[in-house]
């Protein structure tokens, strides 16, 4: 691969996700200690992400990959996507803010398969090239955690205006990327080829499904520490919390590194509940660190990130990869894509706004404060529960 397209695509990636990374893990903490909303309203807000994971696939499966060329439709929804940014930032009624997220979700969801479709058709060896490519939407990701958080400007609405910008920037910038024609022009397919249900026959297999189930419900949890995590921390009084967050992925690239290493020595079975352990410990770590407000416990929390997201979510897509038939393989990946990111994600918005609202209080002049404990305990349960269902019932026949 040439060096100025290795440099575009990189870039690409670093905004991508430094666009998510600097208006989605604050969001809690600005709608909370900016607006004053509730609990309730917080999750809603980050519902419409899951729910533009839903509509994502149609989107791009009937529209972008059979009439137009990937940078161009990027081009669009980033450009879209940034207008709608900068009109969410300004906008303080919880309602309107909701729908104005809600369209964003839509817009910026496909995103996430088109800057992949870009970079997979510049390259012959997506095994070794993609990755180098890939590492840098996580550096966007900490580049913009870091940025909010030095800037200190969490609990407003100027993360929503810097991934605005960003956005913008990349909407401008994906019209010079190198051309990606149309992939599925002229292809047959329909809605169950485009939500992966064509994989559906691999819940025949008592484990697939099984593990199908605890990939859903795992996520439920998950949404707590994506949706109300920025919030608690600002809350005990972390300094710099977006910036110590991204200790997070951090930790995710170096577990990264170092899974080929366990992932021979102790397969896949090990590795899925290795992960779901680290889901429940990281919960347990927030809730009885809040007790004494144990700064150490909450960095410890924070750091288990590498583990819970690469031991479960990469190890997961491992095991469907070699799972499903090559016909179906990419609609068994888009499969668990949509239980996870989609339905248990949108799930857990709502279950954790419940949760969290069930342990807050107003407080004078308005604003609101939560006994963090208990709310942390529930998440720790919900992974709980969901590592004895897999060390109960996943027994896969593989050997990997």
């Amino acid at each position: 691969m040439r060096f100025p397209v290795r440099l575009a695509l990189s870039s690409m990636m670093f905004l991508q996700f430094f666009i998510w990374g600097a208006w989605f893990v604050t969001l809690g903490t600005y709608l909370g200690q900016g607006l004053k909303l509730d609990a309730l309203q917080i999750g809603a807000a980050y519902s419409t992400m899951p729910w533009g994971a839903l509509v994502a696939p149609l989107f791009v499966g009937m529209v972008a990959d059979r009439y137009f060329r990937s940078e161009r439709v990027l081009a669009f929804c980033h450009l879209v996507g940034g207008a709608l940014l900068w009109m969410a930032s300004r906008e303080t009624n919880p309602t309107l803010l909701f729908w104005t997220l809600f369209v964003y979700a839509l817009a910026y969801n496909p995103t996430l398969a088109l800057v992949n479709a870009v970079a997979f058709h510049q390259m012959n060896d997506t095994g070794r090239q993609f990755p180098a490519i890939r590492v840098w939407g996580t550096l966007g990701w900490i580049a913009a955690g870091v940025a909010v958080g030095t800037l200190g400007v969490e609990a407003t609405s100027w993360p929503m205006r810097l991934a605005a910008g960003a956005s913008w920037l990349l909407g401008i910038g994906a019209f010079f990327l190198p051309e990606t024609p149309p992939r599925g022009k002229g292809s047959e397919g329909g809605v169950a080829r485009l939500f992966g249900l064509e994989a559906l026959v691999l819940l025949r297999d008592r484990s697939f499904a099984v593990f199908a189930a605890g990939s859903l419900l795992i996520c439920i949890p998950l949404a707590f520490y994506y949706n109300f995590t920025n919030l608690f921390l600002n809350e005990q009084g972390l300094a710099n919390a977006a910036g110590v967050m991204t200790l997070g992925q951090v930790s995710e690239i170096v577990f990264m590194l170092v899974m080929p290493f366990c992932f021979s020595r102790l397969g896949i079975k090990k590795m899925l509940l290795i992960g779901m352990a680290a889901w429940a410990s990281r919960y347990l770590l927030f809730a009885f660190g809040a007790s004494g407000n144990v700064v150490a416990m909450f960095y410890l929390g924070i750091l288990l990130h590498g583990v819970c997201y690469d031991f479960f979510f990469v190890t997961g897509q491992i095991y469907v990869d070699g799972k499903a038939d090559p016909r179906i393989r990419a609609g068994a990946q888009g499969f668990i894509t949509l239980l996870t990111y989609g339905l248990g994600m949108l799930i857990g918005s709502w279950v954790s706004g419940w949760v969290v609202k069930a342990h807050e209080a107003r407080l004078p002049g308005g604003g609101i404060s939560h006994e963090w404990m208990p709310v942390w305990l529930v998440p720790a349960a919900m992974a709980g529960g969901v590592f004895l269902l897999f060390l109960a019932l996943f027994k896969p026949k593989e050997k990997h």
